[in-house]
């Protein structure tokens, strides 16, 4: 059996062959790519200029926006030069490097997830010690776990996947170097790699979920126990948002990666993978900055100072 240099490059099949579509999608993706890319960075900046959205829920949403950011140009760019193109050429090296980056930032993100819970959970539950609670210092801590966990993840699914041999087959059906997708194009023994693979992602979407399940009870308990309507609407609200971002996020990625790659329809892996690459990195400054007054406030303050400095 040949070893895993065999193959120095791989095909990316793309989202689809058929013609007719691929300019619509060309022009769909692009106009979503623009928003993640505007809103994500447009957010993150926000949080930057502004000091009244130096706050914990802030620090963190800047640092989603960023792996937002980061996951969504890992991949987006590669789906519309497909489109563009048709099969697409990507050496060895470049798609080990797409596939790493994109598990680094999609793993970044699960524990953002977990870390902002227990940042909601702090501030409905412990108010009064909020502020002794989630310090500086505990959210750049937990902050940079969520990057080394994201490195040490991407490390041992990159390393499993590429430490398998690869001989004729270099057709990766599906528009970017995804593990699944890559793993079972190997002509040797996978069974370590997958089993690697499951148990590294159940491990990371068990121990966020629990924070966030745990988190989450002891919320709607204070919440139940309310008698301000006010609190308990604001409550609500802001539990809302990351609900949301949780069940779209955790329903494509237990989907995607808790089965083993000789299970998978491909067709349906793409369809689940356009969700979490693309749709969600669009979606979550929607969700989480664009409908909150805070961040309403902060856009026209900056934007009324930037006409004043012009002197429009």
């Amino acid at each position: 059996m040949g070893n895993r240099t065999e193959v120095t490059q791989f095909i990316l099949l793309g989202l689809t062959n058929d013609p007719e579509l691929q300019v619509p999608l060309f022009i769909m993706f692009t106009f979503i790519y623009l928003i993640t890319l505007v809103g994500n960075l447009g957010i993150t900046v926000l949080i930057l200029l502004d000091s009244r959205l130096h706050t914990p829920m802030y620090f963190f949403l800047s640092n989603l926006s960023l792996a937002d950011f980061g996951y969504s140009t890992a991949v987006t760019p590669t789906v519309m030069a497909g489109l563009l193109l048709g099969d697409q050429v990507i050496s060895y090296s470049a798609c080990a490097a797409q596939m790493f980056v994109f598990a680094v930032f999609a793993t970044v993100e699960n524990y953002l997830l977990a870390s902002m819970a227990y940042d909601h959970y702090a501030a409905v539950c412990k108010p009064l010690h909020y502020t002794t609670t989630m310090t500086t210092g505990m959210c750049v801590r937990l902050a940079i776990g969520c990057y080394v966990f994201g490195f040490l993840n991407a490390s041992i699914h990159i390393g499993g996947t590429f430490s398998l041999s690869f001989c004729m087959n270099n057709e990766v059906h599906h528009f970017f170097c995804d593990i699944p997708a890559v793993m079972v194009l190997s002509c040797s023994d996978r069974h370590v790699s997958e089993l690697a693979l499951v148990y590294a992602t159940t491990f990371n979407i068990i121990f966020a979920l629990l924070v966030i399940f745990v988190s989450y009870i002891f919320i709607f308990i204070t919440i139940l126990k309310m008698h301000s309507s006010s609190g308990y609407l604001k409550a609500i609200s802001t539990c809302a948002s990351h609900l949301t971002a949780v069940s779209i996020f955790y329903g494509a990625v237990i989907f995607m990666y808790t089965q083993p790659s000789s299970s998978h329809s491909m067709d349906t892996d793409k369809m689940a993978s356009v969700f979490y690459t693309m749709v969600i990195p669009m979606l979550n400054p929607v969700v989480y900055s664009l409908r909150n007054k805070e961040v309403k406030n902060a856009f026209m303050k900056i934007f009324l100072e930037s006409k004043l400095s012009l002197g429009l």
